[in-house]
């Protein structure tokens, strides 16, 4: 291993601070934070008022829709592997009435 690719622990920590700082999600974090700490009525749950100020949707069950994802590709993959077998029935059959 060269030197000039090891990065040490805190090289690497550094390098994604400013990659955090230059994209701007710094920025957007300080502002949600002191948003909620301005707050007068504190939220009961600071973490939904974090993804509402950052856009996300409230209320969706991710893991629900990570199954149902997995559920619908398999579907699918089902779905193309009958219609593959039956092109090449109908082929099959389409040779042999010539």
């Amino acid at each position: 291993m060269s030197t000039a690719t090891y990065q040490t622990p805190d090289s690497k920590k550094e390098e994604f601070r400013k990659y955090l700082e230059k994209s701007g999600v710094v920025d957007a974090l300080t502002k949600v934070l002191v948003g909620l700490y301005e707050e007068s009525d504190k939220p009961p749950n600071a973490v939904d008022y974090v993804k509402r100020f950052m856009g996300a949707p409230t209320g969706i069950d991710v893991d629900a829709l990570r199954a149902e994802n997995e559920e619908l590709k398999k579907k699918n993959a089902e779905l193309i592997q009958t219609i593959e077998e039956l092109n090449k029935r109908l082929t099959t059959e389409e040779e042999e009435e010539s």
